[in-house]
């Protein structure tokens, strides 16, 4: 039996509709996108061993994490005494910053006999073929600006920054971290600054990948039509993402709002 661990955002749901066997657990007090399904199962992190027998108990074999989620404030006093061990561990995984947490959430996982799946194992769909896809197709100074991004992410991912960035004649506008995306695309809607290139020589992009290294079982970049809808809004030309690296949701109808919005959607390939 499969257990989709729930962030918020559409994708629990999308994984619950095609796996409707599935459990769906959330932490206690999220409130995740999951359709009209309620949560089979909720859980604090203070008491995740015990979450875990209640996982080895309902049959569970497999796990897969999916959605977004925000670091909880944990209640010392919270803690049972076998999740109390682990807090060291634990503690130590945060402060490696995003990447060595998710590492030990699933390496305790593993640890305890359950195999982790992937959303797009699940759902190969999500994962886009390489090239440009709908009516519109970058030019070769949006083909530039993409190295450009390109070369951005690989040195803020290695930092465990963030997973996209806006770039424009070269210029690097706006980072993604800890806020996201969307944060990072309304300030730029919001700053029309001097200093912004002039839009008649090139709009600018939007760009997302992994981080160099990532696990790809867990918290792949995932764009959808409100990705387009705040690309769109602020000024830009379209969107680049990483071919292998990062899952759309509902593709056509992302493509859809993209040729409607007059952008690009380019699925970038390596080498």
């Amino acid at each position: 039996m499969l257990a989709i661990i729930a962030g918020r955002g559409r994708l629990p749901a999308l994984l619950a509709a095609e796996r409707p066997q599935a459990l769906v657990c959330v932490i206690s007090g999220g409130a995740p996108e999951i359709g009209g399904r309620g949560a089979d199962m909720t859980f604090r992190i203070e008491r995740l061993m015990p979450f875990i027998a209640e996982l080895k108990a309902a049959g569970v074999r497999e796990v897969c994490f999916a959605g977004a989620a925000t670091r909880p404030a944990l209640d010392p006093a919270a803690f049972d005494p076998e999740t109390a061990a682990l807090a060291p561990r634990f503690a130590q995984a945060m402060r490696a910053g995003d990447d060595g947490t998710l590492k030990f959430v699933l390496n305790l996982f593993a640890e305890n006999g359950f195999a982790i799946r992937a959303a797009h194992e699940i759902l190969p769909g999500l994962l886009p073929g390489a090239g440009v896809h709908g009516a519109v197709s970058p030019d070769a100074g949006a083909r530039t600006d993409a190295d450009r991004a390109a070369q951005v992410i690989a040195a803020l991912g290695a930092a465990d920054v963030g997973q996209g960035c806006v770039v424009q004649q070269g210029q690097v506008l706006a980072v993604e971290a800890l806020p996201g995306t969307d944060w990072m695309l309304a300030r730029l809607a919001d700053a029309p600054f001097a200093a912004r290139p002039d839009p008649s020589a090139g709009r600018g992009l939007f760009f997302k990948a992994p981080k160099p290294g990532q696990d790809r079982r867990i918290d792949l970049p995932v764009i959808g039509c409100g990705t387009v809808a705040a690309v769109k809004a602020a000024g830009l030309g379209g969107i680049v993402i990483d071919a292998g690296g990062v899952m759309v949701l509902d593709m056509p109808r992302v493509v859809s709002a993209c040729d409607a919005a007059g952008l690009f959607l380019w699925v970038r390939g390596r080498g």
